[in-house]
């Protein structure tokens, strides 16, 4: 009696009768599964991207109330030789439409804290371009610096960088203000698709600003030891 109690559920096994039944999958059901999918988030993370997307825009297009508009080309155009004699020059010193940004303010209003780092006001306004994604930093430094469709490659925008000078006449950049421009991008969440996301799986805004906020401070204090640590250890 007790080896037929014991085989009687591995006879059951046998037999199928707890096997669940196996089949081919529809391609109408797994259709209609991944649509609903890619609605819910498109529906629920497409909002949070489409509403950064509008808000970055705005903050790298519409001047500051009470800035000074840029230049435009046809007065340059007046003057063809004056802008001859020192075209390295005027090329510094003329401004771009995103430096009399909402974007262009901030970022001169956050120099005090990111000089530290090594950053200066342009840096500060790829940053705030690159939460978007980080790839748009390099289009945006190229805006300021007056470089049309810049991209990694752009020698241009390169040599802009290189000979770019802060208003004492030193070097803005150097390769210590790279390092640590690598160093706060291995850390901060500079993604606005990921804090949709944290958004979408949390249902809270108290996380996504969690991980803003412990992401950047990271970051922050990340930059600062290779900027300085670097200065120490004699990179220019």
């Amino acid at each position: 009696m007790r080896n037929a109690a014991a085989a009687g559920p591995l006879a059951k096994v046998r037999t199928g009768e707890q096997m669940p039944a196996y089949r081919s999958p529809e391609p109408r059901v797994v259709a209609r599964q991944a649509a609903q999918v890619a609605w819910r988030f498109t529906r629920e993370v497409g909002t949070v991207i489409l509403a950064v997307s509008a808000v970055l825009w705005v903050l790298l297009q519409v001047p500051m109330p009470g800035a000074a508009t840029p230049e435009p080309p046809a007065a340059a155009a007046e003057a063809p030789a004056a802008a001859a004699e020192a075209p390295a020059a005027a090329a510094e010193v003329t401004e771009t439409p995103i430096e009399s940004s909402i974007a262009g303010s901030v970022g001169r209003a956050l120099e005090p804290i990111t000089a530290p780092l090594g950053f200066d006001w342009r840096i500060n306004v790829g940053l705030i371009g690159s939460f978007g994604a980080r790839e748009v930093m390099v289009g945006t430094l190229g805006v300021i610096f007056g470089i049309e469709d810049a991209d990694e490659t752009s020698a241009p925008l390169a040599e802009r960088i290189r000979e770019a000078k802060r208003p004492d006449g030193t070097r803005a950049y150097s390769a210590r203000t790279g390092l640590a421009l690598l160093a706060f991008f291995v850390l901060a969440c500079q993604c606005m698709s990921t804090v949709a996301a944290i958004r979408r799986e949390t249902r809270t805004w108290r996380w996504p600003a969690f991980v803003l906020a412990y992401s950047y401070a990271a970051a922050y204090v990340a930059a600062l030891v290779v900027y300085q640590g670097s200065r120490l250890l004699g990179i220019p």
